[in-house]
């Protein structure tokens, strides 16, 4: 009997089969990047919920908002999460309740509302984000210092090729 604890996880990859040669290459290498990204963000998510309660959505948020002092439009928030305004609503309702992020309201234009962090959001937001940091680093801790900045590198061209295809489909 096979020791399933080592087995690679059913995954996306299965999609484009394990053919020899090349003529699946571009499939292979999207799902290849598709089901990495799954496997990182399904452990990241339990992880979150599991030792902080809270959603990867929540997490990314907050984020944002560490990187911007002074706090955004929710415009903006939604355009740099790229979800919806209702979206973001639903994820600011919770935080605001829990008290890292508060919301204003400008009084020259009411239809203008920021979110900003509150200091216990910020002092929260830097405990997980170093949680996070590290659980990246042990997801990745078998790939050679070498082999990152390889892959980082051709990954960029991989993203600067989807970009310039993007661009023209439309």
């Amino acid at each position: 009997m096979q020791d399933d604890s080592q087995a690679m996880p059913v995954d996306l990859e299965i999609i484009a089969g394990h053919e020899a040669g090349d003529h699946k290459i571009d499939l292979r290498l999207w799902l290849r990047m598709l089901s990495t990204v799954t496997l990182i963000t399904a452990e990241v998510r339990k992880r979150l919920r599991e030792e902080f309660a809270i959603t990867l959505p929540q997490f990314d948020l907050l984020a944002q908002l560490e990187r911007e002092p002074e706090g955004l439009r929710l415009g903006e928030l939604s355009k740099r999460m790229m979800v919806t305004n209702g979206n973001i609503t639903g994820v600011l309702d919770r935080l605001e309740a829990d008290g890292l992020v508060a919301r204003e309201t400008l009084l020259a234009d009411r239809r203008v509302t920021f979110a900003q962090l509150t200091p216990e959001g910020r002092a929260k937001f830097r405990r997980y984000a170093k949680a996070h940091e590290s659980w990246i680093r042990a997801l990745l801790a078998d790939v050679a210092p070498a082999e990152k900045k390889r892959l980082v590198a051709e990954l960029a061209h991989v993203k600067a090729s989807v970009v310039k295809g993007a661009r023209g489909a439309g």
